[in-house]
């Protein structure tokens, strides 16, 4: 079920109501009991997508592949520690 805004013309009372699509407009506020309610038209709920395009971030660029298996063939010939990471300090170390 939807959630529609109205505003009362009266009064100015502005609130929301969580009705279904099937219900009649109401037209009767309930701050000053007139018959001046209107319901405003909202964009509603939808999918908003931000950034400059989810397909384009889905997916690497050519160069970057290339650049990648560059670094993946150079770091093979290394000491063949296998990319770990340096050991952290334990407690009482330090």
């Amino acid at each position: 079920m939807p959630t529609y805004d109205y505003v009362c013309d009266g009064c100015g009372h502005a609130f929301e109501l969580f009705q279904s699509m099937t219900d009649s407009v109401k037209k009767t506020c309930p701050q000053c009991g007139k018959k001046k309610l209107r319901r405003l038209i909202g964009a509603g709920g939808a999918i908003m997508f931000k950034g400059s395009g989810f397909y384009k971030t889905d997916y690497r660029s050519e160069s970057y592949k290339k650049g990648a298996a560059a670094d993946k063939g150079s770091s093979s010939g290394k000491s063949g520690d296998g990319g770990a990471k340096p050991e952290s300090k334990g407690k009482g170390e330090g």
